[in-house]
C-alpha cells in the first residue's frame, strides 16, 4: 500500500475518532437544562414577557443532532396570561450533509401547539412585540450559495389557533389541527395529509376539513405539481347545513414560463338550506392557461335542489374556450335547468357565445337564446313553451350591465330593455311592453269553499327592503288579467329612490272607462306612509265591483274620484288611518237588496221593520251622487241624492271603513208622476226613512215607520195651520174688497148727487 495512503487513512481515522469522542464528551458532559434560568431571563429581559419551559431540553448527536423539548409556553406582553405553548417538539439533522450546506431534516414533530391572536379595538394586536424589528449594525454579506434542504417527514398534530378581533366581535379558530408529510425535496413527490375543523362566527362557519395530494416541486425552477389532490369538508355555513363540499384535481404550475394547467377537475357539494336539499357539481376535464392563452375543454356544471316547491336540476356546458390573459371567447356557453315538481315541470335552457376582455372586464353575450318548456295538469293546456332572444353586456370595470331581450314568455310577447349599475348601491333602469297576459291562469285554483275569518292575530308587514332601492322604469300590457281585474293599455311607471315609491302615472282602459291615477309610498317614516290619487272615469262599476271584489250591491255608470292618504304597518292601521275625500257620480244603475219604492208603497201600520238585503230586488235609478269626506278610518256623507221615475232618494250617514260597518239613514219619497230622469220632480206621498247597517257582508235594512208616522202627523199639522191661514187670509181679503166696493159705491152716489145739484143750480143762472 502507498505509505501516503497508508498514513492519510491512520489520519482521517484518527480525526474520525477524535471528532466522535468529543461529540460523546459533549453529549455526556453538557446540561442544556442548566441554561434555563438564563434562558428565561433573556426572554424576560428582551421581550417583557414569560416563558416557562417546564420539560427537559435533549440533545442528542448520534445518528444525527437533534434537539427536542417538553412542554414550553410564552406569556402575554407584560402579563403571566398565556399566550402560546407547544406540548412537545423534537427536530433532528442529518450531520455530514451540513459540511456540504445541504440541510437535511430527518424530523420534525410538534404536538399541542396552541395560541391564540388577538386585535385590540385600538389596532394593536398581541403579536406587534414579536413582529418589532430590533437595530443591528449593517453588516457586509458575503455571497454564498443556496443551502439545500431535504426533509424526511413533518408531523404536526393537536394543534390549535385562535383569532379574535375585539372592534368586530369577529372570532376565528382553528382546533384539532394536523400536518403529516413524507419527504419533502426537490424533485421528490411528497405525499401530505391535512385536516382541521375550522369555526368562526363572522359569518357563522363550523366545519371539519381534510386534505389528501402528493406535492413534486422544483425551488430551482420555480415549478410545482399536485397530484390526486382530493379536499373534503363537511359542517355548517351561514344558514347551510349537514353541507359536504369535494374538490378533486391534478394541477400543474411553472411560474417562471408562466403556465398553469388543471386536469380532472371535479367539484361536488350539497346540504340543506333550512328544509330545502340542493346538490351541485361542476366537471373540468382539462383547463390550461400557457403563457398568456387560455384554453378550456369541456366544463360541465350540474346542480339540483330539492326545495319546498319541487325539484331543481341544472347543468351546464363549455365545449371550448379560447383566447388570451386579455381576452377569450367561447363559442357556446349552455345552461340547462331541470325543475320538478309534484304537480308541474319546468325545463330552462339558456345559450350564448361569450366573448370577453379580462383587462377591461368587459363581456358581450351577442347572441342569448333562452328556452323555457313547463308541463303540468294546472297550465294552460297542460303545456307551456316560450323562447327569449337578446344580447347582455357587462362592464365589470363601470358596474354596468345592460340587456334587450324579445320573443315570447308564457304565452305573451315581451320586449324588455334592463340596465343596472353601481353594484354596491345598484340603480335599475328597465322598459317593458308585454302584448297581454291573463295571470290568473297561473294562480292556484279556489276550491269554491267560504274561508273562515282567520283567527291567527294580523302580522305587521315590512318594508325596509324598499329604502336601498334605485329603480326607474315603465311597464305597458296590452291586456292584462289579474285577481279576475281586466284592464287593457295598461301603463305603470315606478320610482324609487332612498325609500320613497312613486308610481306615477298609473293608467289603463277597464270596464267601459278608464282610470288615472298615481301612488305615492314613504318607508321612511315609523309607520310607512300611503297616498293615493285616482279619478275612474265612464266606469261600469257594477262588474268591476264583482271582478275585483266579489262584491255585487250597486251597478251603474259614471265616475268615481279618490284622494286618500293613511299610515300603518298593518292592513287594519292603514284602514283605520285613512284621510281624504271620495266622490261618486254614477247614472242609469241599481242599488241590490231592496226595492225601496215596492217597501214605501206596502207601508203598514204598526213598528218598525227590519229586513235582510233580498238579492232578487233592486232599486233603479237615473241618478247617484254622494261625496264624503274620510277622518280616521271613517267616510261621512251628508249629500246622498238618488233620482228615479217612481223615487226619489236623500241620506247621510258614516261607511266605517276600519271596522268594514255601514251606518246610513235613507230616506225615499215616491214622485207623483213618472217623469223623472231629468224631467220634474213632482214629488208627493210617503217619506219612508230606511237604516242601513252593519257589517259589510251581512247588511241589514230597516225600516223606520214610526219615525215615517212622525214626519207624515207634522206633515198633516203644518198642512192644517196652512190651511186655517189661507182660510182667515181669504176672508180677510173678502171682507177689505166688500168694504172697499161699498165705499167706491158711496163715493159714486155722492158724485152723481153733486153734480145733479151742480147742474141744477147752474140752469137757474141761465132761466
Amino acid at each position: 500500500m502507498n505509505k501516503y495512503l497508508k498514513y492519510g487513512l491512520m489520519s482521517f481515522g484518527g480525526v474520525v475518532v477524535l471528532l466522535a469522542g468529543s461529540v460523546t464528551y459533549v453529549a455526556l458532559t453538557f446540561d442544556p437544562n442548566s441554561y434555563k434560568p438564563q434562558i428565561i431571563q433573556a426572554v424576560k429581559d428582551s421581550k417583557q414577557r414569560t416563558l416557562k419551559l417546564d420539560g427537559d431540553i435533549k440533545l442528542f448527536f448520534f445518528p444525527n443532532i437533534g434537539a427536542s423539548l417538553g412542554q414550553v409556553s410564552l406569556s402575554e406582553f407584560k402579563s403571566e396570561q398565556e399566550f402560546a405553548a407547544i406540548g412537545e417538539a423534537r427536530v433532528s439533522l442529518a450531520f455530514m450533509p451540513l459540511l456540504a450546506k445541504q440541510v437535511v431534516v430527518d424530523e420534525v414533530m410538534v404536538k399541542g401547539v396552541k395560541a391564540q391572536i388577538i386585535k385590540y379595538k385600538d389596532g394593536t394586536s398581541n403579536l406587534d412585540d414579536l413582529l418589532s424589528k430590533s437595530a443591528e449594525p449593517e453588516q457586509a454579506k458575503e455571497a454564498s450559495s443556496p443551502i439545500k434542504f431535504d426533509v424526511a417527514s413533518v408531523r404536526i398534530d393537536d394543534t390549535e389557533f385562535a383569532y379574535r378581533d375585539e372592534a368586530t366581535g369577529a372570532q376565528y379558530s382553528v382546533k384539532d389541527f394536523s400536518l403529516h408529510t413524507g419527504r419533502i425535496a426537490n424533485g421528490v413527490p411528497s405525499k401530505i395529509e391535512l385536516a382541521a375543523h375550522i369555526l368562526a362566527n363572522q359569518p357563522k362557519v363550523d366545519i371539519e376539513t381534510q386534505l389528501k395530494t402528493t406535492l413534486t416541486f422544483d425551488l430551482d425552477k420555480n415549478i410545482y405539481q399536485v397530484q390526486g389532490l382530493d379536499v373534503q369538508a363537511k359542517g355548517a355555513v351561514l344558514d347551510i347545513t349537514d353541507l359536504v363540499v369535494k374538490l378533486g384535481l391534478d394541477a400543474d404550475a411553472n411560474l417562471g414560463e408562466q403556465n398553469y394547467s388543471a386536469k380532472k377537475f371535479v367539484f361536488t357539494a350539497s346540504g340543506l338550506k333550512g328544509k330545502d336539499k340542493f346538490d351541485a357539481k361542476l366537471d373540468a376535464p382539462a383547463l390550461s392557461m400557457v403563457k398568456n392563452d387560455i384554453a378550456v375543454d369541456g366544463i360541465a356544471l350540474n346542480a339540483q335542489l330539492d326545495a319546498a316547491f319541487g325539484n331543481v336540476v341544472a347543468a351546464m356546458t363549455l365545449p371550448s374556450v379560447k383566447g388570451d390573459m386579455e381576452t377569450f371567447k367561447l363559442s357556446n356557453l349552455t345552461l340547462n335547468v331541470d325543475v320538478k315538481q309534484p304537480e308541474q315541470a319546468f325545463k330552462l335552457k339558456l345559450s350564448t357565445p361569450v366573448a370577453a376582455n379580462l383587462k377591461t372586464q368587459q363581456f358581450n353575450l351577442s347572441d342569448l337564446v333562452i328556452a323555457l318548456n313547463a308541463t303540468g295538469d294546472q297550465l294552460p293546456g297542460k303545456s307551456v313553451s316560450s323562447e327569449l332572444k337578446g344580447s347582455v353586456q357587462a362592464d365589470l370595470g363601470r358596474q354596468s350591465v345592460q340587456a334587450n331581450l324579445a320573443g315570447g314568455l308564457l304565452q305573451s310577447q315581451i320586449k324588455a330593455k334592463l340596465g343596472m349599475t353601481n353594484f354596491a348601491a345598484p340603480a335599475i333602469r328597465y322598459d317593458l311592453e308585454i302584448d297581454q297576459f291573463d295571470a290568473d291562469l297561473y294562480m292556484p285554483k279556489s276550491d269554491g269553499a267560504k274561508k273562515e275569518k282567520s283567527t291567527e292575530p294580523e302580522q305587521p308587514f315590512d318594508l325596509t327592503a324598499l329604502k336601498p332601492l334605485n329603480i326607474e322604469g315603465s311597464l305597458r300590457v296590452g291586456a292584462l288579467k289579474a285577481a279576475n281585474v281586466k284592464v287593457n293599455q295598461l301603463r305603470v311607471d315606478v320610482k324609487a329612490k332612498d325609500g320613497v315609491v312613486k308610481v306615477a302615472p298609473l293608467s289603463a282602459n277597464l270596464y267601459g272607462g278608464s282610470i288615472l291615477s298615481d301612488i305615492g309610498v314613504d318607508a321612511n317614516k315609523a309607520q310607512p306612509a300611503f297616498a293615493v290619487n285616482a279619478k275612474l272615469n265612464a266606469i261600469e262599476i257594477g262588474p268591476l265591483l264583482k271582478d275585483a271584489l266579489d262584491m255585487d250591491f250597486v251597478n251603474g255608470k259614471g265616475s268615481v274620484g279618490i284622494n286618500v292618504t293613511t299610515q300603518g304597518n298593518m292592513v287594519s292601521l292603514l284602514k283605520k288611518a285613512l284621510n281624504g275625500s271620495l266622490s261618486v257620480n254614477l247614472t242609469d244603475g241599481a242599488v241590490k237588496g231592496i226595492n225601496l219604492a215596492k217597501s214605501v208603497r206596502e207601508v203598514g201600520k204598526g213598528g218598525d221593520k227590519t229586513q235582510g238585503a233580498d238579492a232578487a230586488e233592486k232599486t233603479d235609478f237615473s241618478e247617484l251622487k254622494a261625496s264624503f269626506k274620510i277622518s280616521n278610518g271613517v267616510a261621512h256623507n251628508e249629500d246622498l241624492s238618488m233620482k228615479s221615475p217612481f223615487i226619489r232618494v236623500g241620506g247621510k250617514g258614516d261607511i266605517n271603513v276600519g271596522n268594514d260597518s255601514l251606518d246610513y239613514l235613507v230616506k225615499a219619497t215616491v214622485t207623483s208622476t213618472t217623469e223623472g230622469q231629468g224631467g220634474k220632480d213632482n214629488v208627493g206621498g210617503l217619506t219612508v226613512p230606511v237604516r242601513v247597517s252593519g257589517l259589510f257582508t251581512d247588511l241589514k235594512f230597516k225600516l223606520e215607520f214610526g219615525s215615517m208616522l212622525a214626519d207624515e202627523a207634522k206633515q198633516q199639522a203644518a198642512a192644517a195651520v196652512d190651511a186655517a191661514k189661507q182660510k182667515v187670509s181669504a176672508a180677510t181679503d173678502a171682507a177689505k174688497l166688500k168694504a172697499q166696493q161699498e165705499i167706491e159705491a158711496q163715493k159714486a152716489a155722492a158724485k152723481a148727487k153733486a153734480e145733479a145739484e151742480l147742474k141744477k143750480g147752474l140752469g137757474g143762472l141761465f132761466k
